[in-house]
């Protein structure tokens, strides 16, 4: 028989980043709206300033989990043992991701957090993330907020998804009758943010290697084959083998370019 979940273990493996703070107040305020909702684990990224009395002051009993938060250069490095990533966005971007409501991001993270480690991004409080942060996420949280008033606090933000959290933790096992997701989460067994962004890196290589892109920019196939693979939820021995015929391309553009050099080889 299958021992199911622990809600407090998949609380564990949630990860709330925040990338690019401006405000250390604000590293507090989302800290006490994550305790209030049993979430633990906070990271920063980059922050324009750390950790000070305002974020202590403002944290209100919540600073064990600022004294504990990582702080990471980059989003990639942040997120790079987590099987999911969410990016929480108020604004259209050219970065095309699958757009998630508070409440199916909730339930959708906590069924992958069953498999491992995810995490729901906040950029920065004026502006957001860039879109070379969205590119590392897998999809996109909206907030419904009022047109006419979209602005939302960065702790309020933090709040609105901790709350959703902490209801899909508590109606864990409850809603076997729901209708699925329209694409699943990450099955148990997907390979790490890490291991994707080192094949995606080999495939750009690999592609210029080839000349796929035909003096084009590349960026525009690179985010189209992206969100390919990232649907495709691959694991870690699927990327091995992808990364296996990727070598080989590259062998054999190098031994047509010696043999179009006419470079003796061997």
């Amino acid at each position: 028989m299958n021992t199911p979940p622990n809600p407090t273990d998949i609380a564990g493996r949630l990860r709330i980043v925040l990338v690019g703070t401006q405000h250390p107040g604000n590293i507090g305020a989302a800290a006490r709206a994550m305790k209030t909702m049993g979430l633990s684990k906070l990271v920063l990224v980059a922050p324009e300033k750390r950790p000070d009395r305002d974020t202590h002051a403002m944290a209100a009993g919540a600073d064990d989990l600022v004294d504990a938060a990582p702080v990471y250069a980059s989003l990639a490095e942040a997120v790079a043992d987590c099987h999911w990533v969410l990016g929480a966005t108020a604004r259209s971007r050219r970065i095309q991701l699958e757009p998630l409501h508070p409440r199916d991001a909730a339930v959708r993270a906590v069924t992958a957090a069953a498999g491992g480690p995810v995490a729901l991004v906040f950029g920065r409080e004026r502006t957001g993330l860039d879109n070379e942060e969205l590119q590392l996420c897998h999809a996109a949280i909206h907030i419904p907020s009022d047109p006419a008033f979209p602005s939302l606090n960065l702790a309020a933000a933090v709040q609105v998804l901790s709350y959703e959290l902490r209801c899909a933790l508590l109606g864990m096992g409850e809603a076997a009758g729901d209708e699925p997701a329209r694409t699943p989460p990450p099955p148990p067994g997907v390979a790490s943010h890490a291991e994707l962004e080192g094949f995606f890196a080999h495939l750009a290589d690999t592609l210029m290697q080839i000349d796929f892109h035909k003096g084009r920019a590349p960026e525009s196939a690179m985010r189209k084959l992206r969100r390919l693979f990232l649907r495709a939820n691959l694991d870690s021995a699927e990327v091995r083998l992808l990364r296996g015929v990727l070598a080989d391309a590259q062998r054999m553009a190098r031994l047509a370019g010696h043999a179009a050099s006419g470079e003796k080889i061997g």
